[in-house]
């Protein structure tokens, strides 16, 4: 099967391909070379036609047509009338130097495995440490129980007991009564849905995601072989009638839901919405996965509701899921599931051969740090709400064609671009220094083709740097449409 026929796929692959040196036909066809040298583009493989090619990448046909002869004279492709440009059979050779393989989440893995660069990523919406992370740190050395957590053996599979009890007095503060029982530590929230994937999907299975949702989790859910059915939301969150209905019709396995500042939109689930979906859980028997992994960020409308998990009732299986990473600091992997103890047993042994355990001075500094995460985000707000502030009335000047909403909390805009693919605009921003992310990558309806996130975690002079290149790459889009590259003549 041509996977790479679809030029979306090759796009995927190319990544910030622009950012090489020389003509604009040269680095294309660098960059497909370096794809077919790391085997990302195996022998057989047939490209996307010119035209389909130039059009996603927006360029002239020409510019593909000149790439592609640069290949063909340095036997990499064949072209056959016909069949195509398809990767030559030479032997190739795999090196380590190659773009991350995966689904549509490729470009934000890949930024996290590249790390910072020139250009502005909108990959990422991530803040530096908060400050109460270093004296926690501080008051823990300085403390008898480094010694004593030295003096311990080092593996808790199921987690540090003092960060499951301390976990567990989290959810009861917030409406969910928990013992530490019911609570697993993970390496991060994303482990979670590693692990709840492994135990529920098989190839074939049917997952209800959000449309749009997490690219990071539909790739997980599509590499275990499900199938994504996507519900839309409303401004209460995911719409129950479309709820229901799916989980009448298609009788999935799973739901994966983000009810609080949901990713992209930033929508907080109103708590009637968390009622009926815990009603529809149980009715249905649907096990839900709600991830609350940004509930650290800024809100403008107070506190949460309670979690889901708060409303089930009966049969209900509710699976909760946070972390540390968002509110107080990326490099803390420290995530946890709270759900009933014989699921939470069963994930443990997913867990246990995943890694054996995640790191114990991280979660003893968690378990310091959890009791204080409402002022730890509080003291963030002010500054998040400062750069939001500031983001919406540059993007209002700038860009006043752009439309969005003012999310209830989180840490992007979920932009529309009036009239145009987010794809091909991302391939123009690239070129002045902007990686975004179509909403292709987070909807598997095609519904949010023409959206992008624009984080506002950047300081404040970036920002305004930022949407100083989107508004000049907006201006040439609209100006100029493609970009023109002459070839020298053969």
């Amino acid at each position: 099967m041509d996977r790479l026929s679809d030029a979306h796929g090759l796009v995927e692959l190319l990544g910030d391909w622009t950012t090489a040196g020389g003509p604009l036909y040269r680095k294309l066809a660098g960059a497909v070379a370096k794809c077919i040298e790391v085997g990302d583009l195996p022998a057989g493989e047939r490209l996307p036609s010119e035209r389909d090619l130039a059009k996603l990448l927006t360029v002239s046909r020409a510019t593909v047509v000149a790439a592609y002869d640069d290949l063909r004279g340095k036997g990499l492709v064949d072209s056959v009338r016909g069949s195509g440009t398809r990767v030559s059979a030479r032997p190739r050779v795999n090196g380590s130097h190659g773009r991350v393989p995966g689904g549509r989440a490729t470009s934000i893995f890949q930024r996290l495995a590249d790390g910072p660069g020139p250009i502005i990523s909108l990959a990422m919406a991530i803040e530096p440490a908060a400050p109460e992370l270093a004296e926690v740190y501080r008051d823990l050395a300085d403390s008898g129980e480094l010694g004593e957590l030295m003096s311990d053996v080092g593996y808790h599979p199921r987690g540090y007991p003092p960060l499951r009890t301390a976990v567990a007095a989290h959810y009861t503060a917030v409406g969910l009564p928990t013992d530490p029982d019911e609570v697993l530590i993970t390496t991060g929230a994303q482990q979670v849905i590693g692990l709840v994937a492994q135990m529920y999907l098989r190839p074939g299975s049917t997952v209800v995601v959000e449309s749009p949702s997490w690219p990071g989790c539909l790739d997980v859910f599509r590499a275990a072989g499900a199938r994504l059915v996507g519900v839309p939301l409303d401004e209460e969150g995911v719409r129950a009638d479309r709820l229901a209905a799916v989980f009448a019709e298609e009788r999935p396995v799973l739901a994966y839901l983000m009810p609080t500042f949901h990713n992209p939109t930033g929508r907080m689930m109103s708590t009637a919405r968390r009622r009926r979906v815990a009603e529809l859980a149980a009715r249905y028997n649907v096990p839900v996965l709600e991830d609350n992994a940004y509930s650290g960020f800024h809100s403008r409308t107070g506190a949460a509701p309670p979690p889901i998990g708060a409303f089930a009732r009966g049969n209900a299986e509710i699976l909760s899921v946070g972390s540390v990473a968002k509110s107080v600091w990326g490099g803390l992997r420290i995530g946890w599931v709270r759900g009933p103890s014989a699921i939470v047993t069963r994930l443990a042994r997913y867990k246990v051969r995943a890694d054996l355990g995640s790191p114990v001075l991280d979660q003893a500094l968690t378990a310091h740090l959890l009791p204080r995460i409402e002022e730890i985000t509080a003291a963030r707000a002010a500054t998040m709400r400062a750069r939001l502030d500031h983001t919406r009335t540059l993007l209002g000047e700038q860009l006043p064609q752009w439309r969005w909403q003012t999310p209830d909390g989180g840490s992007a805009l979920w932009v529309e671009l009036p009239d145009t693919s987010a794809q091909i605009f991302a391939q123009v921003a690239l070129r002045h220094g902007v990686e975004a992310v179509p909403g292709s990558a987070t909807d598997p309806t095609g519904a949010h083709d023409n959206h992008i996130r624009v984080p506002f975690t950047f300081p404040i002079e970036v920002i305004t740097e930022l949407v100083r290149r989107l508004a000049t790459a907006w201006a040439d889009l609209q100006r100029h449409g493609p970009v023109t590259d002459t070839p020298p003549v053969v």
